[in-house]
């Protein structure tokens, strides 16, 4: 009896489209979408009347699922995108093979690098960057 597996992790978004590219440009890929309402998903989440649209990313190979949210009703809850030490859900990490290149690729998605990309004894170069709804995404890649 058990844990079985770690099915995915949810974000809420405010561009479900945007937030979409910018992952698929990571190197994810679009599983599904599809609207969410009814009253399984009111007594799921809570939240009576709740209406949204999810997008499930894959990382390929199996190894994770990510679930974009945007809420339709009720209206998303705005906050300031939360520093890197901000107590709940911190980030989401990647492993990937060139970190330069994905930097300059999700770049071109808004993506921003919070500082610069650091090297951790030369094992791995590692950074954290923002995307598309303030979300904080980590990325290593392992250079020895």
């Amino acid at each position: 009896m058990g844990v079985q597996r770690m099915d995915n992790v949810a974000i809420v978004v405010e561009d479900l489209d945007a937030t979409i590219a910018f992952f698929v440009e990571l190197g994810l890929v679009l599983e599904d979408r599809q609207q969410i309402e009814g009253e399984f998903a009111e007594q799921a989440v809570g939240i009576p009347g709740l209406r949204s649209e999810i997008a499930m990313m894959t990382v390929p190979g199996g190894g994770g699922r990510l679930e974009l949210t945007r809420y339709v009703e009720p209206d998303p809850v705005p906050t300031d995108p939360p520093l890197p030490n901000t107590i709940g859900l911190h980030r989401v990490m990647f492993a990937v093979d060139d970190i330069h290149d994905t930097v300059e690729r999700l770049g071109a998605h808004g993506g921003e690098v919070l500082d610069r990309i650091a090297n951790y004894a030369d094992v791995y170069l590692l950074c954290y960057l923002r995307g598309p709804s303030g979300i904080i995404v980590g990325l290593a890649e392992q250079i020895g």
